[in-house]
């Protein structure tokens, strides 16, 4: 909390003394305002330009501070040692709102792919204070007729893409329905985090910890069985880790029912190989909760199958007791131990700290 009141007070000395531009001793190389301001340091109407203004190879962070303001753009940062720094969570806001279904300029379906709010596809990266959302109206969408829905109703609020590795979040939120954030490459930290979907809404094939955060299950038009699922991972097999959740709280919208959630379900995402197009075989998924607090919207199995692409082109099921889901002192209404939902031993559960998940990065 200190570090978001000190942000605070920068963004009243900003217009203060517009010359200001240190927060504890740390100097920030660009800023970003809606209003007009005058600093030493470079002043950016989007955040776009401040990142593009970044240099391409600095070896020390680029630190961009954005002031309190809705920012409506669609960002990709491509450079290394990139950090954003808002004014809170409930101050600065970006979003978009594309979909996969949607067409770009040139008439190609976007895709899942193509529909984040912000992307990222560099290292060394770090994001703290500000919140992240897709906005596309998932919920309209979600009470038409089948009929005259819209396919494709994935829309991305954070996209962690290739080649990208060492990830910071900290104090964000990053809101959207179906597919709200999407990690598929190497390591990512999200530390006192809200994150809030329905569908799928953590999903990919990077390595993921999430500590000390909260993922909530958010409400929907269409009653469906199940309702939501939270995490659908696509870890390679030779990933030791995948998506890794240590002490976090599952929680509701009021709206959403007991016993409809499922924790996860296997990705399998259809790639092409020599043989074919199909259902990536080696992807086995990997998402663990441990020593989590989990609200009663959580299925008492746990786990749900996901289908997919076989090699001869039709529907294969991919079952949760063939991925790697596991819980470890799981507490709350929602919290079970069945044969469905398998746990860690003692001895396997030490093997999930943050030193051992992120290797030879180890942040501060």
């Amino acid at each position: 909390m200190a570090t978001y009141k000190n942000y605070c007070l920068f963004t009243l000395l900003l217009f203060l003394n517009p010359g200001c531009i240190a927060v504890d001793g740390n100097n920030y190389h660009a800023l970003v305002s809606q209003h007009k301001i005058s600093s030493s340091a470079p002043v950016y109407n989007t955040i776009q330009a401040a990142i593009n203004a970044a240099p391409q190879n600095t070896k020390t962070p680029f630190r961009i501070f954005i002031s309190a303001g809705n920012y409506y753009e669609k960002i990709v940062i491509t450079k290394n040692n990139i950090q954003l720094m808002g004014a809170g969570e409930n101050k600065t806001r970006i979003s978009y709102a594309d979909y996969a279904g949607k067409l770009d300029l040139s008439g190609k379906v976007l895709t899942t792919f193509g529909t984040a709010s912000l992307r990222i596809k560099a290292s060394d990266i770090r994001i703290e204070n500000l919140t992240i959302e897709n906005t596309f109206d998932f919920l309209t969408n979600d009470a038409l007729a089948p009929d005259r829905k819209i396919i494709g109703s994935q829309a991305v609020a954070l996209f962690i893409d290739v080649p990208s590795d060492r990830i910071i979040l900290r104090n964000i939120s990053l809101l959207g329905y179906q597919d709200t954030l999407f990690v598929n490459s190497g390591r990512s930290w999200f530390d006192q985090v809200f994150i809030a979907g329905n569908v799928d809404y953590i999903f990919g094939g990077g390595t993921a910890l999430f500590t000390d955060s909260e993922i909530k299950t958010r409400a929907r038009v269409t009653a469906t069985n199940p309702y939501g699922f939270i995490t659908a991972p696509s870890t390679h097999i030779d990933n030791n880790y995948g998506l890794i959740f240590l002490k976090c709280r599952l929680t509701r919208d009021r709206l959403v029912p007991d016993n409809s959630v499922a924790l996860g379900r296997p990705w399998h995402p259809t790639t092409t190989f020599a043989d074919g197009r199909y259902a990536d075989p080696d992807a086995i998924g990997k998402s663990i909760f441990i020593n989590g607090w989990m609200d009663a919207h959580i299925i008492s199995d746990g786990w749900y199958s996901m289908s997919g692409i076989a090699r001869d082109g039709g529907k294969k099921s991919f079952l949760p007791e063939d991925s790697r889901f596991f819980e470890y002192q799981s507490t709350g209404p929602g919290a079970f131990i069945n044969s469905k939902r398998r746990q860690l031993k003692d001895e396997e559960a030490i093997s999930y700290t943050k030193e051992k998940i992120l290797g030879d990065w180890q942040p501060q």
